[in-house]
C-alpha cells in the first residue's frame, strides 16, 4: 500500500512539479476544496440566469457542471495553473437579459454567438494576439490589475454578506450591522463579521487552512442561530438521478448567430471575456507566484488554450461563456500553486451531479469572509504601484476603482488601458506606449460605442 502510494505521489510529481512550485499533494487538495466551496453558488446562480432565458433549469444544471469539470481539468493537466474555469457571472446575465430577454434572439442563437467567440478566442491565442496584449500591458497596470480584482473579489463578498447594501441616494451604504433588531431579524452580517475576525485570527497564527475553517465555522455558527438550514438525513440529499444535457446539446445555432449579430453580440462577447479572462489571469498568476519579474508567464499560452476551447465546448453542451474565476483566489491563498488545485476542484464539481443539495447548506454568508480576506491579501501588490508619474498614477488608480465600481474587471481594463494611452499621448510620452496598446485602447473604445448606440 505504501508503496502504490509513493508510486501515485510520484506520478503527481511528475505532472504537477509539486516541489518545484514549493507545495504538497495535502495543500493543493485543500486548496481545491477552499475554491469549490467559495465558488460553489454557480451551482445555483447560473441555472436560475439560464432558466431565465427560457434554458430548461435541469439542463443548465448539468451544462453548468460539465462545462466547469471539462474546462478546469484542461486548466488543471495541460496549464498546469491553479485555476477553476466556470461560466462567468457578467456573461451570462449578458447572455440571458441582454441578448435572449433584451434582443429577442433565441437561447440556442445566443449559445451559437458564445461558440462563435470562443472560436473566436481560440484562433487569437494561436496567432499570438492575446499572448501579445498581456506581454504588451505596461508591469505597473498589472500590478494594478491584481489590486482592483482584489477590491473587487472584496466588495462582492462584503455585498454577499448584506454588510455592503444598496441605497437609492449613494447607490451603496452600509447595511445596519449594529441595529439590534436587525441583527435578530438577519444575522448574516454580524456572522460574516465573526467569521472574518475567526478566519483573520487562524490566518494570523499561519494556519494553512484557515479559510476553509472558517467557511465550517460560520456555516455552523449560521446554523446555531437559525441563519442557514441545518441537513436531515444525508442519504435523502443524494440525488436520485443525475441532470440531463439532453435538452441543450449541441442546441446551438450558428448559422443565426451568424447572420444576426456578429458585429455587436459576438464582439462584445469576445471583447468582454478577452480582457475579462486575461485581467483575472494577470492578477492570480501573480498571487500564486506564477508570473515572473518581466510579466511572462510560464504556460500562459496553454491557459489561453484552455479558456478559448474551454468556451467552445461551454456552448455545446448549452451555457454561457466560461472564463477564470475570481474565486480561485481563495484556493491559492490557501496554498494552491499547481493545476492539481484546479483538478480537486474539477473533481468535486463532477461529484456535485450527485450531491448538488448539499451546497445548499454552506450559505453565501460563510464564503464571504473567505473572499474579503483575499481580497485583502491581493491588496499587498500595491506597494509595487508608482506613485512618482501621473502618467503611470492615474491609469492605475482607475483600473482598481473601476473594478468595483462597475462590477466589472473588463471595464476595470478599459478604463485603466484608454487612460493609459491618452496620457502618454498628451504628455508627450506615447513612445512608452506599446503598439499594442494602443489597439486595445481602440478596441475597447469601440465596445463602449457598441453598448451605448
Amino acid at each position: 500500500m505504501t508503496e502504490k502510494f509513493l508510486g501515485f505521489r510520484g506520478v503527481l510529481e511528475k505532472i504537477f512539479r509539486l516541489q518545484a512550485k514549493n507545495t504538497t499533494v495535502k495543500t493543493e487538495i485543500l486548496a481545491g476544496l477552499t475554491t469549490f466551496v467559495t465558488m460553489g453558488y454557480i451551482l445555483f446562480v447560473n441555472p436560475n440566469i439560464l432558466a431565465a432565458a427560457g434554458i430548461p433549469k435541469e439542463a443548465a444544471v448539468a451544462a453548468t457542471i460539465w462545462a466547469t469539470v471539462l474546462a478546469t481539468v484542461l486548466m488543471g493537466l495541460w496549464a498546469n495553473f491553479p485555476i477553476a474555469v466556470a461560466p462567468g457571472m457578467g456573461l451570462n446575465a449578458f447572455f440571458a437579459y441582454t441578448v435572449v430577454l433584451g434582443m429577442g434572439l433565441s437561447w440556442q442563437t445566443a449559445l451559437g454567438a458564445v461558440f462563435i467567440s470562443g472560436l473566436v478566442f481560440l484562433l487569437l491565442t494561436c496567432g499570438g494576439v492575446r499572448q501579445a496584449i498581456i506581454r504588451a500591458v505596461p508591469i505597473n497596470l498589472k500590478y494594478a490589475i491584481g489590486v482592483g480584482i482584489g477590491v473587487f473579489i472584496a466588495f462582492v463578498g462584503l455585498q454577499a454578506s448584506g454588510i455592503i447594501i444598496g441605497s437609492p441616494a449613494t447607490l451603496v451604504t452600509a447595511g445596519p450591522v449594529a441595529s439590534i433588531s436587525f441583527a435578530l431579524d438577519r444575522p448574516a452580517p454580524l456572522l460574516t463579521l465573526a467569521g472574518l475576525i475567526f478566519t483573520g485570527a487562524l490566518m494570523a497564527r499561519k494556519n494553512k487552512y484557515s479559510l476553509l475553517l472558517g467557511i465550517i465555522f460560520t456555516t455552523v455558527l449560521g446554523m446555531l442561530c437559525g441563519a442557514a438550514p441545518v441537513p436531515g438525513h444525508i442519504s435523502a440529499l443524494v440525488s436520485a438521478g443525475t441532470p440531463s444535457l439532453a435538452p441543450t446539446f449541441l442546441a446551438m445555432d450558428l448559422t443565426r448567430a451568424w447572420e444576426y449579430g456578429v458585429i455587436s453580440i459576438i464582439f462584445t462577447f469576445t471583447v468582454v471575456e478577452l480582457f475579462d479572462n486575461t485581467g483575472t489571469l494577470i492578477g492570480l498568476a501573480r498571487k500564486a507566484d506564477l508570473m515572473k519579474d518581466d510579466g511572462s508567464m510560464e504556460n500562459l499560452d496553454r491557459a489561453l488554450t484552455s479558456d478559448a476551447v474551454g468556451t467552445m465546448v461551454s456552448a455545446a453542451l448549452g451555457t454561457s461563456t466560461v472564463t477564470s474565476y475570481v474565486e480561485s483566489g481563495s484556493g491559492i491563498a490557501a496554498g494552491g500553486r499547481t493545476g492539481l488545485t484546479a483538478l480537486t476542484v474539477a473533481a468535486l464539481f463532477a461529484l456535485s451531479l450527485f450531491l448538488a443539495p448539499l451546497l445548499e447548506f454552506v450559505p453565501g454568508f460563510a464564503t464571504a469572509p473567505a473572499l474579503i480576506l483575499v481580497g485583502a491579501l491581493m491588496m499587498s501588490e500595491v506597494v509595487h504601484v508608482r506613485f512618482d508619474d501621473i502618467t503611470e498614477t492615474l491609469p492605475a488608480f482607475l483600473t482598481v476603482v473601476m473594478m468595483p465600481l462597475t462590477y466589472s474587471i473588463a471595464n476595470g481594463l478599459a478604463f485603466g488601458f484608454v487612460s493609459y494611452t491618452l496620457l502618454k499621448l498628451f504628455s508627450g510620452k506615447i513612445k512608452e506606449v506599446h503598439w499594442v496598446m494602443i489597439i486595445i485602447s481602440l478596441a475597447f473604445a469601440a465596445n463602449f460605442g457598441l453598448r451605448l448606440s
